[in-house]
C-alpha cells in the first residue's frame, strides 16, 4: 500500500469522521444484490443503476428514478428491511477494526446515508464497535452531497469542522466533505477500479496509525512496513 505525500499527515485534527459503507466496511456484494432486485422489478438496466446507488440514502436513490405511481418512502423502507436480512459478505476494511480500537472514544463519528438500524447491523457483521456518535439517514432532510451530515457530526462531537478529518470513498460523500469544509482522505479499498481524485488516499488503514499529543489533538500517521 502506498500513502500520498499530504498535508493530511502534517496537522493536528480535533476528530475524525468517518462514512461507513465502503470507507469502514465493504457491503457492495450485499447492497447490490438487494438494488439489482428492486431493478429488475421496476424494468431498469440492472448494470447501469448500480453505479449510482453507493453513498447515497435509499429514499434520493428511488426518488431520482422519478418511477410513476411508485411510494419512494414504503419503497425506501423495503430496501432497508431487505438489506437489514441481507449481510452476507459484509466485512471490515482492512485494518479498520484496529484503526478505531486505537482512537480516543469521543473524537470520532460515522456520518453514513444507510438507516440507523441498517448502519448498526452491517457494523455488527462487519466486527466493528458503533461510536457515541452517529450521523445516519434519519438525522439530515438532505443526504450526500449535501454537506448537512458532516457539519452535524462535527456539531455532535462539539468540534469545529475545519478541525475534522473526513474519510471517505464515494464521489457523493467526497463532495459532502468538501463542501461543509474539512479536510478529506479518500479510501480506496472496495474501490474496483482507480479512483481519480485531488485528495490523499489510502488503500487499508493497515499502514496507517494515529498519535494523540497531550492536547488531545489526533495526528494520522504512515505506519513504518514490518
Amino acid at each position: 500500500m502506498s500513502v500520498k505525500e499530504s498535508a493530511v499527515f502534517d496537522r493536528p485534527y480535533r476528530a475524525f469522521l468517518f462514512d461507513m459503507d465502503g470507507t469502514l466496511l465493504n457491503s457492495i456484494a450485499a447492497a447490490e444484490r438487494v438494488w439489482a432486485a428492486w431493478a429488475r422489478r421496476h424494468g431498469l438496466d440492472v448494470e447501469a443503476f448500480l453505479g449510482t446507488i453507493h453513498g447515497v440514502r435509499a429514499i434520493d436513490t428511488i426518488n431520482r428514478q422519478a418511477l410513476p405511481g411508485v411510494d419512494a418512502q414504503a419503497e425506501a423502507r423495503g430496501i432497508t428491511e431487505a438489506e437489514i436480512e441481507d449481510v452476507e459478505g459484509v466485512l471490515a476494511i482492512p485494518g479498520a477494526v484496529a484503526f478505531l480500537q486505537s482512537l480516543p472514544a469521543h473524537r470520532w463519528a460515522v456520518v453514513t446515508s444507510a438507516p440507523k438500524a441498517l448502519a448498526l447491523r452491517r457494523m455488527h457483521a462487519a466486527g466493528l464497535v458503533p461510536p457515541a456518535v452517529m450521523i445516519t439517514a434519519e438525522d439530515v432532510a438532505s443526504g450526500k452531497p449535501d454537506p448537512a451530515c458532516y457539519l452535524l457530526g462535527a456539531q455532535r462531537l462539539g468540534v469545529p469542522i475545519g478541525e475534522c478529518l473526513v474519510f471517505e470513498d464515494a464521489p457523493v460523500g467526497i463532495r459532502a466533505g468538501e463542501a461543509a469544509g474539512a479536510d478529506v482522505l479518500v479510501v480506496t479499498s472496495a474501490h474496483g477500479e482507480p479512483m481519480v481524485t485531488d485528495h490523499p488516499t489510502i488503500a487499508s488503514y493497515d499502514r496507517v496509525h494515529v498519535q494523540c499529543d497531550a492536547a488531545g489533538s489526533l495526528r494520522l500517521r504512515p505506519s513504518t512496513p514490518a
